[in-house]
């Protein structure tokens, strides 16, 4: 009897252990998950003579980020789009590589936000409207329909980052060791085959995601 007493304790000790744990666990994937960028889906549409890039991107951003965009701390992002052409015995051969730069900050005397993509720029009301805008990659002309061949298959790769080097420098510090200030996506990769039959049927490529 008391071996099973004492045997039943150390189960419960166990499970408690591993409950605590778990819990732990959890909170920290919480903690982390508070700024995050997640690219969930990503494909090229065939126009006239180019190719262009669509893109369904979650972005979250952390209290303290939006504390320091709120005091005029503007947000960098890069958009890094590339296709290479796998190769068995030797390194891929990159056909195309196109970077897209987006700023996200805070006018005060206006009171909005602005999302600036090169010469095009949107203001909003609120931080939650422009971060949604700035996640939204849309009809993004990437490559011309003559630098691929129609019969070969390709790999494509999406990648989204914050530009922690045009932060101020007193961040810059901080970013280096702080959780929160590593925005960068998970590289989202797929494989673009069948060029010639997914133009004709006016189809989107196949796409699947692999983590980096």
């Amino acid at each position: 009897m008391a071996s099973t007493m004492a045997y039943f304790t150390r189960c419960c000790k166990n499970i408690s252990s591993q409950l605590v744990f778990a819990l732990l666990l959890g909170s920290a994937s919480l903690a982390f998950a508070s700024s995050a960028i997640q690219i969930k889906t990503a494909e090229l549409h065939a126009q006239d003579d180019f190719y262009s890039l669509t893109a369904d991107v979650s972005m979250s951003l952390d209290k303290d980020i939006e504390e320091a965009v709120n005091k005029g701390v503007p947000l960098n992002f890069v958009v890094e789009f590339q296709i290479v052409s796998p190769r068995q015995y030797w390194f891929d051969d990159e056909v195309v590589t196109a970077t897209q730069n987006i700023t996200l900050s805070y006018h005060a005397l206006t009171r909005q936000y602005l999302v600036n993509r090169g010469k095009h720029q949107q203001s909003f009301e609120s931080l939650g409207e422009a971060t949604k805008d700035l996640a939204s990659i849309s009809e993004w002309k990437v490559v011309d329909k003559s630098l691929l061949d129609k019969a070969e298959v390709y790999r494509a790769a999406l990648l989204i980052r914050l530009d922690q080097n045009k932060l101020p420098k007193a961040i810059q510090v901080d970013a280096i060791s702080s959780e929160k200030w590593n925005l960068t996506s998970e590289k989202y990769e797929w494989t673009l085959k069948e060029l010639h039959t997914k133009e004709a049927n006016h189809k989107e490529f196949s796409n699947k995601e692999f983590k980096q």
